[in-house]
């Protein structure tokens, strides 16, 4: 995905407006950077343009942990009203671990109206290496439960787009310059599924 998807802009060469996620294979996204890099911000604005120009009146879901939103809110693109009725159609869910995440997704298909887009902030901090591995017996339980997590957000995905249009949009921390996202290779073989 090119940025100008991301916030909806229109090319210089086209006066079309872009659409985002026109690649069909594009359900699932993973937006990765540093720490402190503007990656919360970067999601609230998609959150924000999504509820702005999506078609349908669906709500967009914002998934994050409550106590870092609130240490480190995201910051609004210039020109933003912060009282605008396009926040009204971004809902906040907060949650604590990898299983509320779960807990989510299984049951989404239970819910009356599916949401635009769903969006998760710092998807990697959810998974504590040492409660997962515990959980799962393993010394990888950390990737067996991303895997099992990013499995039960694609059959909910999968099932919202036989009714609609609902895509995902994570974001995950790497901390070093040349590093790559944390679980980056189970998310790569994961959206070639």
């Amino acid at each position: 995905m090119i940025l100008e998807e991301m916030f909806f802009c229109s090319s210089s060469s086209s006066s079309q407006q872009l659409q985002p996620f026109e690649n069909p294979s594009s359900n699932l996204l993973l937006l990765s950077g540093p720490p402190s890099s503007g990656k919360t911000s970067l999601l609230f604005q998609f959150a924000f343009n999504v509820a702005l120009h999506s078609d349908s009146n669906n709500k967009v879901i914002f998934i994050c942990n409550r106590h870092r939103l609130d240490s480190k809110p995201p910051f609004l693109s210039q020109g933003i009203d912060p009282s605008s009725h396009v926040f009204h159609r971004i809902q906040m869910k907060y949650v604590n671990d990898d299983e509320d995440i779960r807990k989510y997704f299984a049951a989404f298909h239970l819910y009356d109206t599916l949401p635009a887009a769903v969006l998760i902030d710092d998807f990697g901090d959810f998974f504590d290496n040492k409660i997962c591995q515990q959980r799962y017996s393993n010394p990888r339980g950390r990737d067996m439960a991303m895997v099992k997590t990013l499995a039960l957000c694609h059959n909910a995905i999968t099932f919202a787009n036989q009714k609609g249009s609902c895509k995902v949009l994570l974001s995950d921390t790497h901390t070093h310059q040349r590093d790559s996202p944390r679980g980056g290779c189970i998310w790569i073989i994961y959206s070639q599924r």
